[in-house]
């Protein structure tokens, strides 16, 4: 997530919007056309939403295959691989998100992987966890997310599923 942050900061310098980064942070897990309408909110302007998340999404790209994994829930999609199905539920672009998979090791572990693509309500909804556990076929009571924002936190346990708080581990 640090690499997203930086890649806001560094978009939104051009629309001379110095943002807070912990004020960044709050948004983890949303889309990026959802946090540019946040941001229009938050600073009274009016940014075209597809425009600045694309902008936004190009300056992330080529750094995200330089990603590290968070290993010990890496580790845990090794030691599952084959055994259990697994998805990816994030706020993230398709695009994005398969590189960064395929960044850390893990590009074909997941049964599922639902990104913004995916036009579904973003997190805190639910709907992104609800819907890998359906294609999963795994009812929501017996997921297990790993999540590294508090939008996602909320979403799992709005869907029923246990959640762990990565974030001590990045």
């Amino acid at each position: 997530m640090s690499v997203h942050i930086r890649a806001w900061v560094e978009t939104l310098k051009n629309y001379e919007i110095d943002c807070p980064v912990v004020f960044l942070e709050t948004l983890r897990g949303m889309p990026a056309e959802e946090i540019v309408m946040v941001l229009n909110e938050k600073y009274n302007r009016k940014l075209d939403p597809q425009e600045v998340a694309e902008e936004k999404d190009r300056l992330i790209y080529e750094e995200l295959q330089y990603m590290k994994p968070i290993e010990p829930v890496a580790a845990i999609a090794r030691d599952y691989k084959g055994e259990m199905p697994m998805s990816v539920a994030s706020g993230g672009t398709r695009a994005n998100v398969l590189r960064t998979l395929n960044a850390i090791g893990l590009g074909d572990f997941f049964h599922a992987v639902i990104t913004a693509d995916d036009h579904l309500k973003p997190k805190p909804n639910p709907d992104m966890f609800l819907e890998s556990a359906r294609i999963m076929g795994v009812k929501p009571e017996l997921c297990q997310v790993f999540e590294d924002g508090d939008l996602g936190l909320e979403a799992a346990v709005r869907a029923g599923m246990k959640a762990v708080d990565v974030r001590p581990y990045i």
